[in-house]
């Protein structure tokens, strides 16, 4: 199982912040999430989110492991 975090309005869309989900791979996943809520969804595959692998910015799919922290970050702004 997947351990999944959302932050900033990721988390305030889809009501949660924590969530355990069996997933293979990373493409599988952000499915999997995305067809359990339409308007997580749209905000996934929204402009500037970022996805970390166990801490570790990734770009593209790849293989999950059965212990693994995947969180979905929104866009940042600052200055």
């Amino acid at each position: 199982m997947a351990k999944v975090l959302l932050f900033g309005r990721l988390a305030d869309i889809a009501g949660w912040r924590q969530k355990d989900v069996a997933a293979q791979s990373l493409s599988i996943l952000t499915a999997t999430l995305s067809k359990s809520d339409p308007a997580l969804a749209a905000a996934l595959a929204g402009k500037g989110v970022q996805v970390a692998v166990n801490q570790t910015l990734v770009r593209g799919d790849m293989d999950l492991s059965a212990e693994v922290e995947v969180a979905y970050l929104p866009p940042m702004s600052g200055g």
